[in-house]
């Protein structure tokens, strides 16, 4: 019989990946994972008349950690998310673990002092029936390996929450266009992005990271152009009659839903404009419903989550 710590040494199929915050081992479950490795640039140099090149190593340079997560995750992960859309710096330590089939923890990887700086919403589209995962840009300050201790992962009983979220059930809301919003039929993905501005000081092995500007995107979204002239008519009075002084911004909402019509999260929209609206393509021989985009800036933007039971 092998004795365990050969077990520990054989290859295996990375099936589970976790994360850890702040010492809590049951945050959640990744669908993917890259990234988060460690590098240094090479330092080149030359002694007088010698011909020899000569090869140093720099300091050391921590990738980002960028994974991709469905519902599987727990209400410390979607807080931190929540966090960033408010533009709130959240520094968190924690650990990236890639577990076999058994969910037995086979590699480890621990961040700290890490912030989130990017968060890509996906596309959402009535007729896909896909499930949807979001994706998450880790920024930690430092990064070290570790070697897997072969416990088991704790958050095995959420794998079943990963596909609750699927593409076709969501709605669209906009104050004071309500009746048309309710035929919106896509949202396209969008990115908010907060990039951290690196501090070097004195002789430290590493740069302090610090927050910097959050960027909100443009929202873009379609429906039935028979659904549209309530934008249409909006658009025409404040671009072309340049009617800007009322009404005020508008606000509005994304919420998503599982396949029962429970809310799962929803993202707040604030102090929103529609610049611009843009027809199909007209073609005689198209069978398709014709379509409008409609695009809206937005100044602010807000992530609740609603905690979902898990079932045993």
């Amino acid at each position: 019989m092998p004795a365990h710590g050969s077990q520990q040494s054989r290859a295996y199929v990375a099936a589970h990946f976790a994360l850890e915050l702040d010492g809590n081992r049951e945050v959640g479950l990744f669908k993917s994972v890259e990234g988060g490795g460690v590098k240094t640039d090479l330092i080149k140099y030359q002694l007088a008349g010698d011909h020899k090149t000569y090869l140093r190593l720099g300091k050391p340079k921590y990738e980002d950690i960028k994974v991709q997560v469905g519902m599987a995750m727990s209400e410390p992960f979607y807080n931190w998310v929540s966090s960033f859309f408010s533009g709130l710096p959240d520094r968190k330590n924690g650990a990236i673990v890639a577990g076999d089939f058994h969910y037995k923890e086979r590699a480890r990887r621990e961040f700290f002092d890490a912030m989130i700086s990017e968060v890509v919403f996906p596309k959402l589209d009535g007729a896909d029936k896909n499930p949807c995962y979001m994706g998450v840009t880790i920024s930690p300050e430092r990064l070290e390996y570790k070697k897997p201790g072969g416990q088991t992962i704790r958050q095995a009983e959420r794998t079943g929450q990963q596909k609750l979220w699927a593409a076709c059930n969501f709605r669209f809301e906009l104050k004071g266009f309500e009746d048309a919003t309710r035929r919106v039929t896509k949202v396209d993905s969008f990115t908010l992005k907060q990039k951290p501005i690196e501090h070097w000081v004195g002789g430290a092995r590493g740069p302090v990271k610090t927050p910097g500007r959050i960027e909100y995107p443009n929202v873009v979204f379609y429906l039935p152009e028979s659904n549209a002239w309530p934008f249409v008519d909006y658009h025409q009075k404040r671009v072309i009659g340049g009617q800007n002084q009322a009404p005020a911004r508008l606000e509005g909402q994304i919420t998503t839903l599982d396949a029962e019509g429970n809310e799962l999260f929803t993202v707040e929209l604030a102090g929103c404009e529609i610049f611009n609206i843009t027809h199909d393509k007209s073609d005689a021989s198209s069978e398709e419903i014709k379509q409008v985009k409609v695009e809206i800036c937005v100044e602010r933007m807000a992530f609740t989550y609603m905690q979902i039971e898990i079932e045993d």
